[in-house]
């Protein structure tokens, strides 16, 4: 009994000095962050809802909102994040080179992206699907009446990917016209280029919020593609990894137990629950675990408001975007998003 009682503390002990060892440390990109003073994020070059300048010049969106937060997470101060928009074609050369220290930038997690780019998605933060959009009066309601249309896509994207393997799988014929960003494939459909665009239907839908008249167009309710959204770090850097995992996985977690940007501060001096008082540093293993501030994701939390408070402010029912959360609800509410243990 007296010997098995030995042995727990033992390792108890052991898990200790290795923990403290590795908090003594950090990974070089978190030290190159730190020695430069800010952070470098790569974001979509303009996409409503997720990263667009607004009257003043100032990017607003959900990527761009996320990027804002690990950057409180890092340094408390929200002027510490530097923007860097990408082209879909030009954003993982940029991350892979150092010109950036993570993607938030509308990236689909897939296998060969993460086996043979050198790069490592990390956690899911939006689910999406390939869909397509057609003019409100073209009399098209399923894509397989496109037969022979011309089609707008981005290149370098799983979309141009998916729209050849569905039409190719029902033997139906299509045009495809290639652009570089987002907003040219805007333009040309609606200078009637093309008969459709085909993208994630996120990004149809704020592509329509800012047509001229977006009620002239239409998404089609078809999903064609599973399209998980993901920030993007570069390979070899665990500790990096872990703070942009746990960083994003904090802001889901605030919305799940009801942690907001209004009540995070009398929650981190009132609250008696556990995984609350982890969340908010009132005790501080988490953000020791990490290198950070007791209270990174209290001060996330607080500058940012929670994963819920970033989807509303910038893609919600009352933006322009207006699209509803859909499988981005958190599991509790019938979503997709689901915080793991932060334990």
């Amino acid at each position: 009994m007296n010997l098995n009682r030995s042995i727990r503390a033992a390792l108890a002990a052991a898990c200790v000095t290795v923990l403290g060892s590795a908090a003594a440390q950090a990974g070089p990109i978190m030290d190159q962050i730190r020695s430069r003073g800010v952070l470098n994020c790569g974001i979509p070059p303009g996409v409503a809802g997720f990263s667009l300048p607004d009257s003043r010049g100032v990017w607003q969106g959900l990527d761009v909102d996320l990027c804002r937060g690990l950057a409180v997470a890092i340094f408390n101060d929200v002027n510490k994040a530097r923007f860097i928009p990408l082209s879909s074609s030009t954003r993982f050369t940029a991350l892979g080179s150092g010109e950036v220290d993570v993607l938030f930038r509308t990236s689909t997690q897939t296998m060969l992206r993460d086996t043979t780019l050198g790069l490592r998605h990390v956690t899911t933060y939006f689910f999406d699907g390939h869909g397509f959009m057609v003019r409100a009066n073209s009399g098209v309601t399923q894509v397989r009446e496109m037969s022979g249309a011309t089609i707008c896509l981005i290149q370098g994207t799983t979309n141009e990917q998916v729209t050849a393997d569905y039409f190719r799988s029902i033997n139906v014929p299509f045009r495809p016209v290639v652009f570089e960003r987002t907003d040219q494939a805007a333009a040309a459909l609606q200078a009637g280029r093309c008969d459709s665009f085909g993208t994630d239907a996120s990004q149809l839908a704020a592509t329509r919020s800012t047509m001229t008249t977006p009620a002239d167009w239409t998404v089609l309710p078809e999903r064609f593609s599973k399209e998980p959204y993901a920030a993007y770090i570069r390979r070899g850097d665990d500790d990096w990894f872990d703070v942009v995992r746990w960083y994003t996985t904090a802001m889901i977690e605030a919305e799940e137990q009801g942690v907001t940007q209004a009540n995070a501060e009398e929650m981190r001096r009132t609250s008696t629950n556990p995984n609350t008082r982890r969340l908010l540093g009132a005790t501080p293993e988490l953000g020791q675990s990490l290198r950070l501030d007791p209270a990174w994701a209290y001060n996330a939390i607080r500058a940012m408001g929670n994963y819920g408070e970033m989807y509303e402010r910038t893609m919600g029912e009352s933006t322009p975007v207006a699209l509803p959360r859909g499988p981005n609800r958190i599991w509790t509410q019938g979503g997709l998003l689901y915080a793991l243990p932060m334990r």
